[in-house]
């Protein structure tokens, strides 16, 4: 396993991150702590959660998994950079209840100390907002973060899906508080299908010193040879591949994409991880698999060189969106 650090910090990670959200839902707890046992022994040891995945009435299930897991012992808890997340709703399925989402000072106490007993743990390494609070001011945030910092619950703070803006608004309110670090890395989706964020997200991640983590790498399956399975083993595209595939320039897209990598000799769902691993500024990406063997080949990418030809042929077919204001001004 490669390893970097999360942009300006000196916590190193594994050039991959293990997305455990099938936890629970998907996979079930023996396969999942298989998973993580894998993971570990392959040298992964960056692992990503939130309070919500199990969902619904099972809120919380995946964190709990985890839990179980590092109550096993064998040093599973010391060797693994542990991110979570805040925001969701976890009151009660089909109750409403004020303060029980949202990164209010309250909620962000109530949702640390939930988090830490379902984890098992007394310290969680880095706690992510899962999405902007449009209510709550940074100001409060920072406060409630700091007290947290100094009480050891956790050590770092990170965002998901912000927009480049708030991450700047973020960081800037940050510095004008003594002793606040501010976010150090931000998790979002991007991905050679969905390029967005090179516009603004991953500048703004760049000139601010946060690492960047993209989730739903393959986007949603759509970039792990969708058609070639289709046409070898009847499995059917579902969700936001399935979608996609419905408009047929997209799906040529895609075939072109299936073609170029099947004449390298390449799997498409490999060589869409290690394209990410060349993209400046990215720590590394989400792998969120349900056996094992998912998570034998998303290892795979690690080691994978894709020749400047190649990366050239794939811009082709996904052409980003280019660096902003030039992207939308002219």
């Amino acid at each position: 396993m490669k390893y970097t650090q999360l942009g300006r910090t000196g916590l190193k990670v594994s050039r991959l991150v293990l997305g455990t959200m099938n936890f629970g839902p998907q996979t079930n707890e023996a396969d999942s702590h298989a998973i993580m046992d894998a993971a570990l022994d392959a040298g992964l040891n960056f692992f990503d959660t939130a309070n919500v995945y199990g969902w619904g009435e099972n809120k919380g299930r995946t964190e709990s998994i985890i839990g179980n897991w590092f109550a096993k012992g064998g040093e599973r808890r010391d060797k693994v950079v542990l991110a979570t997340k805040v925001y969701g709703n976890m009151a009660p399925d089909g109750e409403s209840w004020p303060n029980h989402d949202k990164l209010s000072a309250l909620n962000i106490r109530r949702a640390v100390d939930a988090s830490l007993k379902r984890l098992q743990t007394d310290y969680i390494d880095v706690y992510q907002f899962h999405h902007i609070d449009r209510s709550t001011p940074f100001e409060e945030i920072w406060q409630a973060i700091d007290v947290l910092v100094q009480q050891g619950k956790i050590l770092y703070v990170g965002s998901s899906n912000f927009p480049g803006y708030k991450i700047a608004q973020a960081n800037e309110i940050a510095a004008r508080r003594v002793g606040t670090i501010g976010l150090v890395s931000e998790q979002c989706l991007y991905n050679l299908a969905e390029r967005r964020a090179e516009m603004e997200v991953i500048p703004a991640a760049q000139e601010y010193g946060l690492g960047v983590i993209p989730w739903s790498p393959l986007h949603g399956g759509l970039l792990g040879g969708v058609i070639k399975k289709e046409v070898e083993g009847g499995r059917r595209a579902s969700g936001r591949a399935a979608d996609t595939l419905a408009n047929p320039t997209a799906r040529a897209q895609i075939q072109a994409y299936e073609d170029l990598l099947e004449k390298h000799g390449l799997e498409p769902g490999e060589a869409a991880l290690a394209w990410l691993l060349t993209r400046s500024g990215v720590t590394g990406p989400i792998v969120g698999p349900r056996t094992v063997e998912q998570l034998e080949s998303a290892l795979r990418a690690v080691e994978l060189e894709l020749s400047d030809e190649l990366l050239a042929s794939l811009d082709e077919i996904f052409p980003g969106p280019g660096p902003s204001p030039e992207a939308f001004a002219w």
